[in-house]
């Protein structure tokens, strides 16, 4: 990093230790405003209601301007204080608020004046919430099948709009005045004597009323950056009162400038964290749109680099202030507090050409240079990548906070093609969240992060006629047990039989979820940035996207393909143990003599996932084929509303969830020892991989993942010392340009720290409080993570190179 590029500055300093040393509370602004509006008018539509709310929270929350800020938006009352959202969820805030700063992990510390007023929010609520009436509308043996935990989908119920990235070019290119021209003039023109002439009558209204709130919102920053400039010293006065003329362009204007830019990217993207509370509202190809603003300034000599590296920086710590407080239940899925704000730089264009530029290195190096845990950094790879660019990308990998992390052009763009999606706009996708992917401004309601389905349990039941192991409760009827199969072919059938009628049972749930959010929970602004919602008066829930693909999440890939190899292998094909001995040992948790034995065996000859095995590889990849077969089947509940596609795919990007997920699964064929975590993502299970990284990406690489658009999510440990070798970064650029060019890969991100560091953060967090680790398609601050999860990521496979 050279002086003339670097942004580290002391105010960039000053404001990074600010908001990591902040306190994690909550602020009941946003509550107490959606209250107030929801208990006075109980008679107005939902959606205008809903305006009116998000209108009452902008004109009322509390603002601030930190001191050296050159940026301006504050989600909350103070850094770090997380917003609630009553309307998704209440009952799990009554039952945990006394336990938030006694959590293992992800703790918040309400004072107690702000305790007893939640509880009085609460019980308002009580009844109310996109909770109470996603459990009611789900079918009775559903929500059994949910209560279970086979199938999980508490974030949904309880958030609103996530795993997207709306128009961000448009609305720079635009402005805000713009969006309220054309909203008016579309009500102006409203057939109130038809049914979807007053729906689309109700929606205009409601996004005339939430656009003019965010106008007036960003309004109340110009008067308060210049209220602040009377009283500060000369140089601090200059930057307020240009920032006061920043917020007041862009309130209605399009910015020109590079600053102007920044700045309504950023209050679009708060304006949307502070509507829903959905997670993983992503940035898109920030490098892309950014980047004509940049190349105008700096031409001009009115910009440098060293200020852009400055702005850029000081926009992550401005996402680092964004906090979010889920139930236990949930945070076990999302450990470590992350949104997944999304950034996602590099990539082909739609010319096919490299599409890097120099705001590229930029947002690189600044995301190398502040080291937070936002934003999730995504690097889109392709043939035509430069080796300056990838390079680069190794030496922000090697500081060793996990990012950034690799999509793949080479798959990602050929699948999306495929599906229908027209070439300009399949190349012209994101990162969404972890690694799932989308087209910013055109893709609809929850790209991914639907349903969470347990493969373990739903293969469990498969080997036991149907009945699952922990609730004993036998929800669809099975082929048989273990012991009774002649063949390995009935383990596959009966495989086949539960997962598909499993898939289809999470779809349902789904389906329930998005009756419940689209008719109580609309997202208003999300909506007016997305295309097509305004011309067809349809938010994204109703159908209002151009596109419309989701998928659900599934857990326990590895540890399926594991267990289908023992079994072949030991049971049925060399018959050294018998379907009883293997059924005995799991039962008792691999213990006693023979049970340790067993397992011994398992993990020793039996073929493993992520060591290029066929016997194993394949196994899964027909397995997995089961699911993703029975998807074909089933279509979203926007089907034949508008969008392109309404359909599902795979996705393995389950964030933390292996690790609740595992906690409900007893010992498994493969020799996992009862309730400990399962595989992450489509990584292989810690300690299985032992042939080396390039046998890993050979065994990613036989996944189906032209149907996994929902994320083949590949996670890699590194020890620091690999980029001490002579030679081992250019051996690490030509294993990702083999994997990427040569397999199709579809993602990998990668941790580099070694055991001996973990175990040393863990002994003694005060003295590691900035170590950051991929936890799975996101970063986390290691110490704030649960012992559980500190223990899965130590325990991931160190490669070497």
């Amino acid at each position: 990093m050279t002086k003339e590029t670097t942004g580290y500055t002391d105010r960039i300093h000053q404001l990074r230790e600010e908001v990591l040393n902040a306190r994690s509370t909550i602020c009941l602004d946003r509550a107490r405003s959606y209250t107030e509006v929801y208990r006075s008018h109980p008679e107005l539509p939902v959606i205008v209601r809903r305006a009116h709310a998000l209108a009452r929270t902008f004109r009322t929350m509390s603002i601030f301007i930190e001191d050296g800020s050159l940026l301006a938006g504050n989600q909350s009352s103070s850094l770090r204080a997380a917003p609630i959202f009553p309307e998704y969820a209440v009952e799990w805030i009554v039952k945990e608020i006394d336990e938030f700063e006694r959590r293992p992990g992800d703790v918040f510390y309400p004072s107690d004046e702000t305790k007893k007023e939640l509880l009085e929010i609460c019980g308002w609520w009580k009844g109310k919430t996109t909770l109470d009436m996603g459990r009611a509308q789900m079918q009775p043996l559903h929500r059994r099948i949910h209560e279970a935990g086979i199938i999980r989908a508490e974030g949904n119920l309880t958030s609103g709009d996530a795993h997207i990235a709306v128009d961000n070019k448009r609305i720079l290119a635009e402005g805000l005045e713009s969006y309220l021209d054309r909203t008016r003039k579309l009500h102006a023109g409203c057939d109130v004597t038809t049914r979807s002439g007053l729906k689309k009558n109700q929606f205009y209204e409601a996004v005339i009323l939430s656009l003019e709130a965010l106008q007036g919102f960003i309004l109340r920053y110009a008067d308060l950056a210049a209220e602040l400039a009377e009283t500060a010293a000369e140089k601090r006065a200059d930057e307020l009162l240009e920032l006061e003329r920043i917020c007041r362009r862009v309130s209605s204007a399009p910015p020109k400038s590079f600053r102007e830019a920044v700045q309504l990217t950023w209050f679009i993207h708060l304006a949307l964290q502070i509507e829903s509370n959905g997670h993983s509202m992503s940035l898109g190809r920030l490098d892309q749109y950014l980047y004509p603003f940049y190349r105008k300034d700096i031409d001009a000599g009115v910009l440098t680099d060293a200020e852009v590296m400055e702005l850029l920086e000081n926009l992550w710590i401005k996402l680092m202030s964004v906090h979010k407080i889920r139930s236990w239940s949930h945070t076990r899925f999302s450990a470590g507090s992350p949104l997944y704000q999304n950034v996602t730089i590099g990539g082909a264009g739609s010319d096919g050409r490299d599409a890097t530029n120099e705001l590229s290195f930029l947002i690189l190096k600044s995301v190398g240079e502040t080291r937070l845990t936002q934003p999730n950094l995504s690097v889109r790879f392709h043939q035509g990548i430069s080796d300056e660019f990838l390079a680069a990308c190794l030496d922000v990998m090697r500081l060793g906070f996990g990012m950034p992390a690799f999509n793949n052009d080479e798959a990602v763009v050929p699948a999306f093609i495929g599906l229908g999606v027209e070439p300009e706009d399949a190349w012209d996708y994101s990162a969404i969240g972890c690694i799932e992917v989308a087209v910013p401004g055109k893709w609809g309601y929850r790209c991914t992060g639907k349903h969470f389905l347990n493969f373990m349990r739903v293969f469990l039941a498969a080997l036991n006629n149907g009945k699952d192991t922990e609730s004993g409760t036998t929800f669809f009827p099975g082929t048989g047990s273990l012991e009774d199969f002649t063949g390995f072919g009935q383990v596959m059938e009966a495989w086949d039989r539960q997962v598909r009628q499993y898939a289809a049972a999470g779809i349902a749930i789904d389906a329930a979820i998005d009756v419940v959010l689209e008719e109580n929970a609309p997202d208003i602004l999300c909506s007016a940035f997305v295309d097509d919602c305004l011309p067809r008066g349809l938010t994204i829930h109703e159908g209002g996207s151009k596109y419309d693909f989701v998928s659900g999440l599934q857990v326990g890939i590895a540890n399926l393909g594991d267990s289908l190899a023992a079994l072949k292998t030991l049971v049925f094909d060399e018959k050294t143990v018998s379907a009883a001995q293997m059924l005995e040992a799991m039962a008792a948790d691999f213990t006693g003599d023979a049970g340790e034995a067993l397992r011994k065996k398992i993990l020793n000859d039996v073929p493993h996932f992520g060591n290029d095995e066929d016997d194993v590889d394949l196994l899964l990849r027909e397995a997995y084929g089961s699911y993703i077969d029975e998807l074909e089947n089933h279509v979203t509940i926007r089907h034949g509303r508008g969008p392109i596609g309404c359909r599902y795919y795979a996705g393995t990007s389950s964030i933390s969830g292996n690790v609740p997920a595992g906690s409900v699964v007893p010992a498994t064929p493969d020799g996992r020892k009862a309730y400990t975590p399962l595989a992450e993502g489509a990584s292989p299970s810690p300690g299985a991989d032992v042939t080396g990284p390039t046998a890993v990406f050979q065994s990613v690489a036989k996944l189906p993942t032209d149907k996994i658009l929902g994320g083949v999510l590949l996670n890699q440990k590194i020890t620091p010392t690999v980029f001490d070798g002579a030679g081992n970064r250019d051996k690490l650029m030509n294993l990702l340009r083999g994997f990427f060019t040569g397999l199709k890969g579809w993602h990998v991100q990668y941790n580099v720290v070694d055991r001996e560091t973990l175990l040393a953060a863990r002994k003694d967090p005060a003295s590691y409080r900035d170590l950051v680790v991929r936890v799975a398609g996101y970063s986390a601050f290691f110490t704030g993570l649960s012992p559980e999860m500190q223990d899965n990521i130590i325990e991931r496979t160190e490669q070497r190179i």
